[in-house]
C-alpha cells in the first residue's frame, strides 16, 4: 500500500503564523470581535481556530509566500488593522450620536465606565454602542466581516502586502465622516426636542407664570425617548448601509498600490476631499 504524503510541517506553521497575524489584526479593534465582554481565551480561541483552518488553503494560493519573515508579519499585520480601524469607525459614530442625543436629552452629566475602551462615556453613547452591537449581531454582520478577511487571502497573498501611504491618509479622511453619520442617526431627537423647546418658550411668553424650566427637561426627555423608540425600526438598515460601505472601504484599501503617491494637498482642498469623500462613504445609505 502506497503511504500517504507527509505534510509539510515547517510551511503550514509559518502559513498559520501569518493567517493569525492577520486575524488578530482585525480582531484587535473591528466592532463585537473587540469587545471587552468577549473574554481574551475565546478570542484566543477564535483566531487560533480561524488561523488553522485557513493554513492549508491559504499556502497553496498562487502568489501566497508561506515563509516567515519581519516584513511578511507586518504586512499581514498591516492588512488586519486596515479592516480593524475601517470598522471601528462604525463604533465611534455610535458614540458620538448617543453624546449628542444625550446633550438633548439633558443627559450630558451623566457618566459612566465605557467596559469596551475603560474610559468615561455618556450614558446615552453606552445604550448607543451596545444597541449597534445587538444589530451587528443580530444581522449577522460580524460573520460578513469574516468572511470578508477570508476573501482578502485571495487578493493580497501571505506575506505580499506592502503598506500604502495612501490607505492611511484614506482612513483618517474617512473618519470625517463620523460626525455626520452621527447627526443624521440623531436627526430625529434633535429635530423633535429643538421643537419641543420652542413651543415650551412661546408657551412661557404666553403665559408668564408658567413654570418653563421645570417643564422643559422632563417634556424633552419623554419626547426624545418616544422619538428613539419609533426611530429603532430603521437603525439596522442605517447600520448595514453605514457597515457595507466601511467593509467596501477596507477592501480598496488593501488593493491599493504600495506605489501610490500620497498626496500632499493644501489644508482647503484637503478639508474638501475629507468630507466629499466621508459623505460618499458613511452618510450616503441605500433607501434611508
Amino acid at each position: 500500500m502506497p503511504q500517504a504524503p507527509q505534510p509539510d510541517w515547517p510551511t503550514f506553521l509559518a502559513a498559520m503564523v501569518l493567517a493569525l497575524v492577520r486575524v488578530s489584526g482585525m480582531v484587535a479593534f473591528a466592532p463585537f470581535f473587540s469587545s471587552t465582554a468577549l473574554p481574551l481565551r475565546t478570542k484566543a480561541v477564535i483566531v487560533g481556530a480561524v488561523a488553522w483552518l485557513l493554513a492549508p488553503l491559504v499556502a497553496a494560493l498562487p502568489a501566497a509566500d508561506p515563509s516567515l519573515s519581519f516584513s511578511g508579519l507586518l504586512g499581514e499585520l498591516a492588512v488586519g488593522l486596515v479592516y480593524g480601524l475601517t470598522l471601528t469607525l462604525l463604533t465611534e459614530m455610535m458614540l458620538f450620536a448617543g453624546q449628542v442625543a444625550g446633550m438633548q436629552f439633558s443627559f450630558s452629566a451623566v457618566n459612566l465606565l465605557d467596559p469596551s475602551s475603560n474610559i468615561q462615556t455618556p450614558l446615552l453613547g453606552d445604550l448607543f454602542q451596545l444597541m449597534g452591537t445587538l444589530v451587528i449581531i443580530a444581522s449577522g454582520l460580524d460573520r460578513i466581516l469574516l468572511a470578508s478577511v477570508v476573501r482578502s487571502f485571495h487578493v493580497v497573498p501571505l506575506g505580499s502586502y506592502a503598506m500604502a501611504p495612501r490607505a492611511a491618509l484614506e482612513i483618517v479622511r474617512a473618519a470625517g465622516g463620523i460626525f455626520l453619520a452621527a447627526v443624521e442617526l440623531a436627526a430625529p431627537i434633535l429635530a423633535a426636542t429643538m421643537l419641543v423647546e420652542v413651543a415650551v418658550s412661546l408657551l412661557g411668553k404666553l403665559s408668564p407664570q408658567l413654570p418653563v424650566m421645570s417643564l422643559t427637561v422632563p417634556i424633552k426627555t419623554l419626547t426624545g425617548f418616544v422619538l428613539l423608540t419609533g426611530s429603532l425600526a430603521l437603525w439596522p438598515r442605517f447600520i448595514e448601509a453605514r457597515f457595507a460601505a466601511l467593509l467596501d472601504l477596507a477592501e480598496r484599501l488593501i488593493q491599493l498600490p504600495a506605489s501610490a503617491p500620497a498626496a500632499a494637498p493644501n489644508a482647503a482642498h484637503g478639508l474638501g476631499l475629507g468630507l466629499s469623500f466621508a459623505f460618499r462613504t458613511l452618510a450616503l445609505g441605500k433607501g434611508v
